[in-house]
């Protein structure tokens, strides 16, 4: 549990790994609460996670809608968040894949898009934040949160085995694979591995793997010691510094110089995801 901030102005976040099962579905558990005496208003980036919040609290303005539980698609772009005063809640971040099985629908008609939990899982959505409201602590949080995925993932739709293996390549590489390589493993062509990744990711093998590559920028820039773009942009995979900035615009609106410099501002983000206040 980490903490900090004033009595007008703070946050605190609880975090657990998932259980081994559901390892390849979600990695951790985030619970979260943050106050504030001023309305909060944060650039989210894009990220090769489909996002799912577990609202224990106020609504959240996320683009134009006001939401409470809901699950966000994967995004070519940058989102904007904003809430009054208080927020709390418990995010997960699903791989595409552990979405499928879990919301048991096509991501393609997730992608870009922010959409009422209820909507895809029912009249469990209430029931599921009474038993997490009610819960003595985070620990039996995540252990009702447990006990539910895994039933899920059990009973959901199973990804295609190729496409299992060809995500799995792209996740230990951070993207930095040719399209070719991937058609050679699965045994598809180029056309048939754009519509099956589409179909149960939400987006192309070959849009994923830009937003892998940009997730390990992000990753090293905000990591611990100095590194310089050019290196990022050479260890990355990026032709050059040039198309960083340019995936930098495009999928956190603003360049990397802002985002690193905002970011240090927020105390939230440092400790948890990678917000960035407006």
């Amino acid at each position: 549990m980490r903490r900090g901030g004033t009595s007008s102005n703070g946050w605190a976040v609880a975090s657990t790994p998932s259980s081994p099962s559901l390892r390849q579905v979600v990695a951790s558990y985030d619970g979260y609460a943050e106050w504030s005496s001023q309305p909060v208003r944060r650039r989210e980036i894009a990220v090769p996670r489909v996002v799912l919040i577990i609202g224990l609290g106020g609504p959240l303005t996320v683009g134009s809608r006001q939401v409470r539980s809901f699950v966000a698609g994967l995004t070519p772009g940058a989102t904007m968040t904003e809430y009054d005063d208080r927020q709390r809640g418990i995010e997960l971040r699903l791989t595409p894949l552990g979405a499928y099985r879990l919301l048991g629908l096509p991501l393609s008609e997730l992608t870009g898009r922010v959409v009422d939990l209820d909507a895809v899982w029912g009249r469990d959505v209430s029931r599921l934040v009474e038993r997490l409201a009610e819960a003595a602590g985070w620990s039996e949080r995540f252990a009702v949160l447990d006990r539910e995925l895994s039933r899920r993932a059990a009973d959901g739709p199973r990804p295609d085995p190729e496409l299992e293996g060809a995500w799995r390549r792209l996740e230990r590489t951070s993207g930095d694979v040719r399209i070719a390589d991937l058609t050679d493993d699965t045994g598809w062509s180029r056309r048939r591995l754009a519509e099956r990744f589409r179909a149960q990711t939400g987006l192309t093998a070959k849009a994923l793997a830009r937003l892998l590559r940009f997730e390990h920028a992000v990753r090293l820039l905000t990591g611990p010691g100095h590194r310089s773009l050019a290196s990022v942009a050479l260890t990355c995979g990026y032709y050059d510094q040039a198309h960083l900035n340019r995936d930098f615009r495009e999928l956190a609106g603003c360049t990397p110089t802002e985002y690193l410099r905002v970011r240090r501002s927020d105390a939230l983000a440092m400790a948890f995801g990678t917000a960035e206040p407006r």
